[in-house]
């Protein structure tokens, strides 16, 4: 199913085609057969369509979404981050539809579904069951279910052996991003982001009251987000700031002051 409108913060958000979900996540394809036909074409006859790579869709895509109740952050991520879990795959009742960055699936290409990431980000797949490997770009968003990392298109899943089994494990291992492979030093470097932003939740001239209000939020977060102590001086004098750090937009920022209660909290960009 596509959707056409995006709910955040309580507002829902209507958006035209640079970002649209489809089901792939929403349901569990276990299997699917290498040909048959869409709308009167075979899947194979049906074109690919050119990648999306404009600014407007990357903003689009690193938006918040929600999904049965639960809030995806798309993230930040750098070339060798590395993710171990479940893979699925899905073929033929999402074939030529529309992925979340407004692309046409196509279960014969290689791409795949992931839920943080950034759209257009080359990543390696290991099965660690078998040894096999491939490369997939980043299209599509998903997979909703519990312990599943990343949604394989059915030709990948092939690449892996894994769609007679359904799901199997696997390491993903980011490659690159702009739809290419790392290669150079620079490249290597290069880190996907939209910034990283830090919630205030505390400033003291004293390291003990900092230390103090750093413990109490580990123990509220239960290691959701990293809590960390910035000295610096204010006013000429020192100052201890405490951060929470780890959030990857600043929508995310924000709600983590609303549901905590800390309307006087300082978003801090860097």
């Amino acid at each position: 199913m596509l959707l056409d409108r995006l709910k955040i913060n309580g507002v829902t958000i209507f958006i035209s085609s640079v970002i649209l979900f489809t089901g792939c996540s929403q349901k569990s394809i276990m299997g699917g057969s290498s040909s048959g036909f869409f709308g009167g074409k075979t899947y194979e006859n049906i074109p690919n369509q050119k990648i999306r790579k404009s600014k407007a869709m990357y903003k689009a895509t690193m938006r918040p979404y929600q999904i049965a109740g639960k809030w995806y952050y798309p993230t930040m991520a750098k070339v060798g981050d590395v993710q171990r879990g479940i893979a699925s795959w899905y073929g033929p009742n999402f074939h030529a539809k529309k992925t979340s960055n407004g692309e046409i699936y196509n279960m014969y290409g290689m791409t795949a579904a992931h839920k943080t990431l950034p759209m257009n980000t080359m990543v390696r797949v290991d099965n660690l069951d078998n040894g096999k490997s491939t490369i997939v770009r980043i299209n599509d968003r998903g997979p909703f279910v519990s312990g599943r990392i990343i949604d394989l298109s059915n030709k990948a899943a092939h690449e892996i052996d894994m769609v007679g089994k359904g799901t199997a494990n696997v390491k993903v291992t980011v490659l690159g991003f702009h739809a290419k492979i790392a290669k150079t030093v620079q490249e290597k470097a290069e880190v996907a982001t939209v910034g990283k932003y830090y919630v205030q939740v505390g400033a003291f001239r004293r390291v003990e009251g900092a230390n103090i209000t750093k413990r109490k939020f580990e123990l509220i977060l239960e290691d959701r987000y990293n809590v960390v102590i910035k000295k610096g001086l204010y006013l000429q004098e020192p100052i201890n700031r405490v951060w929470v750090s780890g959030f990857r937009s600043q929508d995310e920022a924000k709600d983590f002051k609303e549901q905590n209660g800390l309307d006087s909290a300082m978003i801090i960009a860097e």
